[in-house]
């Protein structure tokens, strides 16, 4: 599901967006510094029942850019720009899973638990390349080997199309998140 798709489920689920979410995640002080992102969470699966992943995508829109940001725009620009959005999915996802934290460099993204990295992606015009930390797993089907394309994973996944970014491979990145 791509992050946008979340939104519009959201939408059709409570017939808020996410300026409405916000204004009143703002008016509970829950926007204040410090608000842990879990009482959050917590609130919109309550009052709401939103799922984790749907709750964390209403988090992301509220909270304000990080320093890196820039970064993780500039990887998404140009001829790559139409791989952003299944790139938030797949952060959205990972982050419905608990804390993730971006590690971009100038030429792919870490995702990273408690300081322990559990993927990578990288952008081509072409495609994007989403690296997984699955120790002990086979390479089968469309989870091939790393190899020499990043030491840092095991597995690399060839997403062709956006549709590709589909339970199959959220399922995976959330094993190499487990064992993370």
């Amino acid at each position: 599901m791509s992050f946008q798709a979340y939104l519009d489920t959201i939408k059709a689920k409570t017939g808020l967006g996410p300026a409405e979410f916000r204004a009143q995640a703002e008016e509970k002080g829950y926007l204040q510094p410090g608000v842990k992102t879990g009482v959050i969470t917590a609130w919109l699966k309550e009052e709401y029942g939103l799922g984790q992943g749907h709750a964390m995508a209403l988090v992301a829109t509220f909270r304000g850019k990080p320093a890196d940001d820039e970064r993780v725009d500039k990887q998404f620009s140009g001829a790559k720009a139409h791989w952003r959005e299944s790139f938030d999915a797949l952060v959205a996802a990972a982050r419905g899973f608990g804390p993730v934290e971006l590690a971009p460099t100038d030429s792919y993204v870490s995702l990273t638990s408690q300081g322990r990295k559990f993927a990578v992606v990288a952008a081509t015009a072409d495609r994007l390349d989403v690296g997984l930390k699955l120790k002990g797993e086979e390479p089968v089907g469309r989870f091939e080997a790393a190899g020499s394309w990043n030491a840092m994973v095991t597995h690399r996944v060839r997403v062709t199309d956006p549709a590709q970014v589909d339970a199959e491979l959220l399922d995976a990145l959330r094993r190499a998140y487990d064992a993370a």
